[in-house]
């Protein structure tokens, strides 16, 4: 029997991801050294007091039960952290767990779209962004975030006629795979469009505790008439090491959370109850753990990007987030030529820059998930390889 797969799956390729995934498995099975940077998974400890949380909550039969809905003190813990945390009011129907962001923002678009719809998507972006507009059958419109305007968006550059059709647009600050942080004055900038053109923004928040050199981090949600006009994803993933529990939420404009909510009322029973315990844990016990492993993040950081300047490779230093981001060195005609090549010669893993759109080509992107000394050594190993000097 030839079963013929929906021709909607034919948008999404492994393409690259598996050739790296292919290139790593020979090298190791060769007896390279393999460093790999390219998937950002956090190889920090899960806070004892979470894990405790979760495997108490597993001791009762009762928790293996559909859930069916969030609890009301998950949600409580979520509405009293952004008061604490940010200084924002918000209230427990404002808020919906999601299974993780990516989740969330796959389907944010089957929630919010309709066919002619238009969403505005930064370009380089995150992949799962456009898999929002897909699945919502909108049409997307790539905006362009350039070095020199610190990967932030110029508005101005939008067509009127774009704007006018747009649904939502996709941001993310500090932003993955870019690394760049934003500023007051750009969400100012960012809600007077949205206001004008009676555009919802969606903000996607998971870097916010990964973020370096005494900048705040902080939310979208700060921002006066922000929760009128868009909503905002928040992740346990990063800043708690929780990235297989899958915790998120969507969080602001009521009208959004409850089309999300109703949407995910056709296809999930909620999320499996000794995790809402965990989550609860993870919001209300001590983030002392959280500053320290940002300031570990921070020492990798400063390790590769200081090391890699130090043996000629000309990278800036990461504003946030748990990655790197790279222009290629000079000799090399493509992102992906650059990896294969550094994969080859050194046992280095990074993830091209054009994986995120075709603002991406020439850059690559290193995930921090690597102790220092290992680091140090692997920017040796760069340096010896002679790859920098081609």
């Amino acid at each position: 029997m030839n079963i013929e797969a929906s021709r909607r799956l034919q948008h999404f390729q492994t393409g690259i991801f598996a050739a790296l995934n292919e290139k790593k498995d020979a090298l190791v099975q060769s007896g390279k050294k393999v460093y790999n940077l390219s998937v950002g998974t956090p190889d920090f400890p899960v806070a004892e007091h979470v894990k405790q949380a979760l495997i108490k909550a597993a001791e009762n039969p009762d928790n293996f039960h559909y859930s069916l809905k969030d609890l009301p003190e998950m949600l409580e813990a979520v509405r009293t952290y952004y008061q604490k945390r940010f200084g924002v009011e918000i209230s427990v129907d404002e808020i919906t767990s999601v299974n993780g962001s990516q989740e969330g923002i796959a389907h944010i678009g089957m929630a919010l779209c309709n066919p002619g719809d238009v969403v505005l998507l930064p370009n380089p972006g995150y992949p799962v962004f456009e898999v929002g507009a897909y699945f919502g059958f909108a049409e997307q419109y790539f905006y362009d975030l350039k070095e020199e305007n610190n990967f932030l968006p110029k508005f101005e550059d939008i067509p009127e006629d774009i704007a006018k059709r747009a649904k939502y647009i996709m941001v993310s600050y500090p932003y993955n795979p870019v690394c760049a942080v934003a500023t007051k004055e750009f969400y100012e900038e960012l809600i007077a469009f949205a206001r004008k053109y009676n555009i919802i923004i969606v903000h996607d928040n998971a870097y916010s505790d990964i973020i370096y050199d005494g900048v705040y981090g902080g939310s979208f949600l700060e921002y006066p008439g922000a929760k009128e006009i868009g909503v905002e994803l928040f992740s346990l993933s990063k800043s708690f090491n929780l990235t297989g529990a899958r915790v998120s939420f969507l969080i602001g404009n009521k009208q959004v959370i409850d089309a999300v909510k109703l949407l995910r009322s056709q296809y999930d029973f909620g999320m499996f109850l000794p995790i809402q315990h965990a989550a609860i844990a993870a919001l209300t016990g001590p983030l002392d753990g959280v500053k320290a492993q940002c300031a570990k993040y921070q020492e990798r950081r400063d390790a590769l990007c200081k090391g890699l300047r130090s043996i000629g490779w000309d990278i800036r230093d990461s504003e946030g987030t748990m990655f790197a981001w790279a222009k290629i060195p000079a000799g090399f005609h493509s992102s992906q030529e650059f990896c294969m090549e550094l994969m080859d010669k050194t046992g280095v893993i990074c993830t091209p820059g054009d994986a995120f759109g075709s603002m991406g080509e020439g850059y690559v992107r290193f995930a921090l998930v690597l102790p220092v000394e290992v680091i140090h050594e692997m920017v040796t190993v760069i340096d010896q390889s002679g790859i920098l000097k081609k």
